[in-house]
């Protein structure tokens, strides 16, 4: 994975002065070991019946979890087996790598987070195992991933796309929209059949519709839709403007819940809503239900405010785009939007320092944390994990 390691970022802090962007550079402290050159002590022995694979040029976590696991998103847990690997984002071809997966749960992974935490603070009153740039050593005790958000901070909260976005289905009805009587061509409240209202046609029982409510789609057995099939509800909602350019930088589209197919007919499709996060209506449009698991990480120490990376660094860096709870002073849980999508190498389960820009002649400094949950095309939801002060639309990202 194509990423800036620590050290490589310490080594940022000098090379500008020699006309050198660090970021252009592989880390410093590589060490012949056996035939090919490391960053890392790979162990030279391994647990009994353990399968090994030989890092190869062009290998990423992410791309060997795929290729072994069917999940690239379990490229946590292959971190977790290779702890000799200081930063996931830097492997080298001739490491060997244990691929042999013992999958652990989200909640035996967040019990053992809360010791982890404790452990690592533990580690830092001590100091014996920690730098001077509060980083875990090679020698200090590496915690495991814990989960960077919950369940619904990925399917309840949505993405930013093209302002335009195509979608090839929607709810067309509800069995509520039948259940009022009709008398000369008037329902119940004088108003005439079919009438668009704000929310809806003005001749249906209700509006907002929950989980265990039957739903009616387009599309049926001629797109190839079955029974079982899931769909995500989701809602166009308002285009959302650049924080620092002010440009349209696309649409808010929510996820309002999950609808499962129960009966699919020639052009339409009877539905069942299996999950709401909002109130669902007709006329939201639906897209295939994509499962994606929490992502998992290993939480280290917030990026020390003594050592703040360049203003150079940060101008064209990510940046938080939106909040979902479309307000605009930020702290820890909080879940946002950032302006960085699947084509610009973002992944689940990176962090970032969040930076302030300062008064002009002073450097930027360190506001909070945040973690990748899921990442679209355009735009990825992230939670924000640690916060000194308020954090706003706006603010800079640097990887971790």
């Amino acid at each position: 994975m194509r990423r800036i390691s620590f050290a490589l970022l310490l080594a940022g802090l000098l090379l500008p002065a020699l006309g050198v962007s660090a970021a252009d550079r592989p880390p410093r402290d590589l060490k012949l070991v056996d035939d090919h050159w490391t960053a890392w002590d790979p162990p030279a022995t391994f647990p009994e019946g353990a399968e090994i694979h030989i890092i190869e040029r062009g290998d990423t976590l992410w791309g060997l979890a795929a290729r072994f696991f069917g999940d690239p998103y379990l490229w946590p847990q292959l971190w977790e087996r290779n702890q000799y690997i200081l930063d996931a984002h830097w492997i080298y071809p001739g490491d060997p790598l244990v691929i042999t997966l013992e999958v652990t749960t989200v909640d035996t992974l967040a019990e053992l987070g809360d010791s982890g935490a404790a452990d690592e603070e533990s580690t830092r009153s001590r100091g014996s195992d920690v730098d001077e740039m509060g980083i875990l050593s090679a020698s200090g005790a590496a915690t495991p991933p814990v989960p960077l958000g919950s369940e619904s901070d990925i399917y309840c909260t949505g993405f930013i796309g093209d302002l335009d976005r195509d979608f090839q289905y929607r709810i067309i009805g509800s069995e509520h929209g039948a259940v009022l009587p009709s008398i000369a061509g008037l329902n119940r409240q004088g108003y005439r059949r079919g009438l668009q209202g704000i929310y809806g046609i003005t001749d249906t029982a209700k509006f907002g519709l929950d989980t265990g409510e039957i739903v009616y789609l387009d599309g049926g057995l001629q797109v190839g839709m079955y029974p079982g099939q899931l769909f995500t509800a989701v809602s166009p909602r308002q285009k959302i403007h650049h924080p620092l350019t002010g440009k349209a930088f696309g649409r808010l589209y929510r996820y309002q819940g999950r609808i499962r197919i129960l009966s699919a007919q020639e052009t339409t499709a009877i539905g069942e809503i299996v999950h709401s996060c909002d109130p669902i209506r007709v006329g939201d449009t639906l897209e295939p239900f994509q499962p994606e698991p929490v992502p998992l990480a290993r939480r280290g120490p917030l990026w020390p405010i003594n050592l703040p990376t360049t203003h150079e660094s940060l101008q064209d860096a990510p940046v938080i785009l939106y909040s979902h709870e479309d307000i605009f002073t930020l702290g820890e849980d909080s879940v946002v939007y950032i302006d960085r999508g699947d084509g610009d190498d973002i992944l689940p389960g990176d962090i970032f320092t969040i930076y302030r820009i300062n008064r002009e002649g002073l450097p930027p400094f360190v506001i909070g944390e945040l973690g990748i949950l899921t990442v679209r095309e355009r735009s990825a939801v992230a939670k924000i994990l640690r916060s000194r002060y308020e954090i706003y639309p706006g603010d800079r990202l640097f990887i971790k």
